[in-house]
């Protein structure tokens, strides 16, 4: 899968991360989606390191599984990290 399918996938999968998680966001739902990127590749690669799953496939339900689930773990890190600048 090339790098426009990583986008739009960590695009999306921030959303549907964002929506799974609610909650105020430092930084809005530009910052979540971005997130959503980064989760996106972090999953493949967790995926590819653990479960040995192939992920170039856009339609595949594993990739979309995989991606939302690396973009909830960047997304729950980076509320640790900045929860406490946001309420200050």
């Amino acid at each position: 899968m090339g790098i426009l399918g990583w986008i739009v996938l960590g695009l999306i999968a921030g959303a549907i991360a964002k929506a799974i998680m609610p909650g105020r966001d430092p930084g809005g739902i530009i910052i979540t989606m971005l997130l959503g990127i980064v989760g996106a590749i972090i999953g493949g690669f967790i995926g590819r390191a653990i479960f040995g799953t192939d992920i170039n496939t856009f339609f595949d339900l594993s990739t979309w599984l995989l991606a939302i689930l690396g973009s909830l773990v960047v997304l729950g890190i980076y509320r640790m990290v900045t929860g406490n600048r946001a309420r200050a």
